[in-house]
């Protein structure tokens, strides 16, 4: 990675991203990265609407203070005017402004291009090679305009999208893994949301205690019932550990979303009283945003 221009914008900021590279090279994936941080995106803008739409957003609150847009060589003969145009936004949002280039070795383009079956832009009817040496004569003067120029020959698709997040979120608002703890009763069946998944049937079922029956595993006398035997107060200390080892390494991934489900035959006791006590010890979890729903409490 190329980094030519490290000043950051201020946290909080209006920051405007132009993503543009060679087809192949993971722009689609990019622009994705930024949604998710926020970003208005728009893929393909045409170049002569480029200034109006940097305008609007980084001038007023109709779109948002973060912006990103694409552009490529679907422009053709118009992507000549892009240097001019993108020197008159860095005059408009000087450091707020940030043009990211996406590359990778010739190689890698065509066994991308060939592993996905589409042609390329410029290819006509010429081939794929054809097509990326066209383009890399066109972008060359945009390459040399690029704050950022990364090089995803050896990336994943996660590995590319953790680095344009570690490039371009600098106020981190956007970036919390959103887990939600999940009880359920295995008699409706396993929730489809689920990424991970706890049968905890093992544990004493307070459905079989009369002055227990009628309540949730959010009552207190549910709850140690459920908790206080040795195999749960192992189970919960092995499951945490699990657990907060797993979770930072989906936020590094760039996970956005886990679901954490924890059930049991009916999903009205065991279940709930378990998703209760995780939820009091993963709540102070850096990086993540936590939320509890009991499928089935009301329904046993």
């Amino acid at each position: 990675m190329t980094t030519r221009d490290t000043t950051p914008p201020v946290a909080g900021e209006a920051s405007f991203v132009v993503v543009t590279g060679f087809s192949g090279a993971g722009k689609s994936h990019a622009i994705r990265a930024l949604e998710d941080l926020g970003y208005y995106c728009v893929d393909n803008l045409p170049i002569a609407l480029l200034p109006t739409f940097a305008d609007l957003s980084l001038n007023s609150t109709h779109i948002g203070r973060r912006a990103a847009v694409v552009i490529d060589v679907r422009e053709r003969d118009a992507i000549g005017q892009f240097p001019a145009a993108y020197r008159r936004l860095q005059r408009l949002g000087g450091p707020r402004v940030r043009l990211l280039f996406l590359e990778a070795d010739e190689r890698i383009l065509l066994r991308r291009f060939s592993e996905t079956r589409r042609p390329h832009p410029l290819a006509g009817t010429g081939s794929v090679a054809d097509g990326l040496a066209a383009e890399r004569q066109l972008l060359a003067p945009i390459r040399r305009l690029a704050d950022q120029v990364v090089d995803t020959t050896g990336l994943t698709v996660h590995e590319l999208r953790r680095r344009v997040r570690e490039l371009l979120d600098h106020t981190e608002s956007h970036t919390a893994l959103v887990v939600t703890l999940l009880s359920f009763g295995f008699r409706r069946g396993v929730p489809a949301d689920a990424d991970l998944v706890f049968d905890v049937r093992f544990l004493p079922n307070p459905h079989f205690v009369p002055s227990l029956r009628r309540w949730t595993g959010r009552n207190a006398r549910v709850s140690r019932y459920v908790l206080r035997t040795k195999p749960a107060i192992r189970f919960m200390k092995l499951t945490t550990d699990l657990l907060r080892f797993l979770i930072p390494q989906y936020i590094a991934e760039g996970k956005a979303y886990l679901t954490i489900a924890i059930g049991c035959t009916g999903g009205k006791h065991r279940s709930v009283a378990l998703v209760e006590a995780f939820a009091k010890r993963l709540r102070t979890t850096k990086g993540i945003d936590l939320r509890v729903r009991h499928r089935d409490e009301r329904d046993s």
